[in-house]
């Protein structure tokens, strides 16, 4: 399935910009040594581009990882229902005990980075922004 994956590009229109989410995957995965994964999770919570960065191990199983994604998806939405408040979500960050994780909502789509736990979290998020907006 990696390998369909790595080989499959997917082109998103939004507002007149179209996003080449294996490209962004592929920047984002080679901005920093610390980071171990970049994917695309559409908003039922499937790996739709990217995936671990080649020789990194996975810290946790496939089943497990589509638990993740289906969660995180289930939260992007929920967060979306205080943008009119609140303004849009740029960036949401948790750090836990082995990893960063990072999400990063395009359209209807999430980007969903995970790095080591010592990864500089003040700096990545700008950068990763940046590769979005490019």
């Amino acid at each position: 399935m990696q390998s369909f994956l790595n080989h499959f590009y997917v082109f998103i229109l939004l507002s007149d910009k179209i996003y080449d989410f294996n490209q962004i995957c592929d920047k984002v995965k080679n901005l920093d040594s610390k980071i171990r994964f970049a994917g695309i999770i559409n908003e039922r919570g499937r790996l739709t581009a990217g995936g671990m960065k080649e020789g990194i191990q996975s810290l946790e199983s496939e089943k497990y990882d589509e638990m993740l994604f289906m969660e995180l998806a289930l939260r992007v939405k929920m967060r979306r229902e205080f943008d009119s408040q609140l303004g849009k979500v740029e960036f949401s960050m948790s750090k836990r005990g082995r990893t960063l994780a990072m999400s990063f909502p395009i359209g209807e789509d999430t980007l969903c980075v995970y790095a080591e736990p010592d990864a500089d979290y003040k700096e990545l998020p700008t950068k990763i922004i940046e590769i979005i907006k490019a």
